[in-house]
């Protein structure tokens, strides 16, 4: 059964930022499940809409991922307006590396008008990380002033020129995390300061150390952080010990223990393993005081992301919402088929 309705755009709940489905599920004191779409290399909206459909009713969020890595995919914006055609709840990434402040709020605007409902606000890794280093990079803003903003934009109903905004974006405003990298110490204060700059929930860098992840949240609890700000941590499953060494050596700030790597190692079937290693962190994860979520990250894996939150039983017999083919999401998708289609035929 599900136990949510496709977004409605008619009302914003009372106390809530959003009119959208993953702050509802939150604020109830429900146990979050977010997942990270793979964008396409492609114009082709229905690999975004097959993409999705892998997540459906299994998670409350699917975040858009904006150029990560440096390299070009197609675009977070983009990826949203389909996604909420068909009634997914996205996350629309926006990484400060490629626009300016005037392009970011024009984009906060129009993903706002189509639908979008989560934000979630990154620095964005610098254009030497990936195939096109020759980019110009642009980073106007960092992620606290770009958190700063969008609250601005929400909350004032002005831009940072101070001209008004006729009628408010209503989001629901994240930011990044990663208690696994030094110095330990200063993570809980950064958290401190993205809650002040604005961050209403945070999605953390993979955990594969629960000692490191409940020594941070203790911090977290005492500051009483965990109160004022929604905390979902990054968990994936390994394909194999040579993957995990290649990510611990190649992808900044994951921490990934040496007991974790000879575990893999050590297994018959080694993407078995990483697999109820991932649920078995999951479990963990639940139980650990202050912590509202899991984020999923499944890269090239995505088709395990229904068992790994089924078998985890994180969800504890809710059912995030399920999309139904109605007449309605026939005619969206026919209508993204054929825009695609004239624009690749006009000649320009």
């Amino acid at each position: 059964m599900n136990t949510d309705s496709p977004e409605d755009f008619s009302i914003v709940p009372e106390g809530h930022s959003s009119r959208g489905r993953l702050e509802r599920v939150l604020r109830r004191g429900e146990f979050a499940v977010t997942a990270e779409l793979n964008p396409p290399d492609s114009a082709d909206p229905n690999e975004v809409y097959e993409r999705g459909g892998v997540f459906d009713g299994w998670v409350d969020g699917i975040n858009a991922t904006d150029g990560s890595g440096a390299n070009c995919h197609m675009s977070s914006v983009g990826i949203c307006a389909l996604l909420t055609r068909v009634g997914y709840a996205p996350i629309m990434q926006i990484s400060c590396r490629d626009r300016n402040r005037i392009a970011i709020q024009g984009d906060v605007l129009g993903a706002a008008a189509m639908g979008v409902s989560n934000i979630l606000c990154l620095t964005g890794d610098g254009v030497q990380a990936g195939d096109q280093p020759g980019a110009k990079p642009v980073f106007d803003f960092d992620c606290m002033s770009l958190v700063k903003t969008i609250r601005t934009m929400r909350d004032e109903g002005k831009f940072l020129s101070g001209r008004k905004i006729a009628d408010p974006p209503k989001v629901f405003l994240g930011a990044a995390i990663n208690p696994f990298a030094p110095p330990y110490e200063f993570r809980p204060l950064r958290l401190q300061k993205k809650i002040e700059a604005g961050a209403q929930f945070v999605q953390s860098q993979y955990c594969f150390d629960i000692p490191r992840l409940k020594e941070y949240m203790k911090r977290v609890c005492d500051m009483g952080l965990h109160e004022q700000c929604y905390i979902l941590i990054g968990v994936g499953p390994l394909a194999s010990a040579k993957t995990a060494r290649w990510i611990r050596s190649n992808v900044p700030g994951v921490h990934i223990p040496d007991s974790i790597v000879a575990r893999l190692e050590g297994a018959e079937k080694q993407k078995v393993e990483g697999k109820k290693l991932c649920i078995e962190l999951m479990q963990e994860i639940r139980d650990v005081e202050g912590v509202s979520g899991v984020h999923v990250m499944a890269y090239r894996q995505e088709e395990f992301v229904t068992e790994i939150v089924h078998e985890s039983g994180v969800l504890a017999g809710r059912k995030p919402w399920r999309r139904e083919m109605n007449p309605g999401d026939a005619a969206a998708i026919e209508f993204a088929e054929r825009s695609a289609t004239d624009i690749a035929g006009t000649d320009t």
